[in-house]
């Protein structure tokens, strides 16, 4: 009997999944839980695949445990919990080419690519979904440098290890995509609120009694505040540099044919 489990890496813990799956055969949950713990040790923090083949007569069990999905891999190595809601407008990290290689060395073997080349280019489609840019920029980007052979060198080499320099110059630029996308933000919120106060102003102005005036008066100085916090959140949007936008700068360390 087989069964199949997603767990914690090393942290798997009693519940009402696995208490369904495991209860009715029979077998000690406590040592299944003990034994996936083990095997998944290294997975700490992790969602991993798991299958269990058990013996119902006897009880005995295997664990078997399969690489975590892609995107797992790629989220621990960012320290996020969570991809971006919107991965073309918010992006949630930046990494380098070597840490794509280390994902796709984990996972080569679960893949339909035969090539590793493949299996790296597929993990920064991941990255796209995901909202992470790779050395500076958007993952479609990337794939088109690894087709030209840009990163042939790293891939062919299977580096994994990314400078403490690059990792700096990573920080840096996603940092100020952040600060970009934060002030794109205020812009948008305040470009609502102001035509939220244009429909008030109109709404007031439209009414014959003297509250409808004083309304109206009111509203139209809502206007003007919420116009002024546009105007101020588009300036502050445009104070980013030319170069600073997600998927413009030249990545660090970029080699080329």
């Amino acid at each position: 009997m087989i069964i199949k489990l997603l767990v914690d890496g090393g942290e798997m813990k009693p519940g009402p999944i696995v208490g369904q799956k495991l209860g009715p055969i029979g077998i000690n949950i406590g040592s299944v839980i003990s034994e996936v713990n083990k095997a998944t040790s290294e997975f700490k923090g992790t969602k991993v695949p798991v299958s269990l083949d058990i013996d119902p007569k006897t009880k005995k069990f295997k664990v078997e445990v399969s690489s975590p999905p892609t995107s797992e891999l790629l989220k621990k190595e960012l320290g996020i919990e969570s991809g971006s809601g919107d991965h073309k407008k918010n992006k949630v990290g930046n990494i380098s080419i070597e840490t794509v290689i280390k994902v796709a060395k984990v996972k080569f073997s679960n893949m339909l690519a035969k090539e590793f080349k493949s299996a790296v280019k597929s993990v920064v489609g991941s990255c796209v979904s995901l909202g992470i840019l790779v050395e500076n920029k958007l993952g479609t980007e990337i794939e088109h440098d690894i087709v030209s052979g840009v990163f042939d060198k790293e891939i062919k080499a299977q580096k994994t290890d990314t400078s403490a320099e690059k990792k700096t110059k990573l920080k840096e630029h996603y940092e100020n995509v952040l600060k970009e996308q934060e002030n794109v933000k205020k812009a948008e919120e305040a470009a609502k609120a102001a035509a939220e106060a244009e429909k008030l102003a109109a709404a007031a102005k439209a009414g014959p009694t003297a509250t409808s005036s004083a309304e109206a008066a009111k509203a139209g100085e809502a206007v003007k505040t919420a116009t002024g916090d546009a105007a101020k959140a588009g300036a502050e949007a445009a104070k980013v540099a030319p170069g600073k936008v997600a998927g413009k700068e030249a990545k660090p360390e970029a080699k080329k044919k």
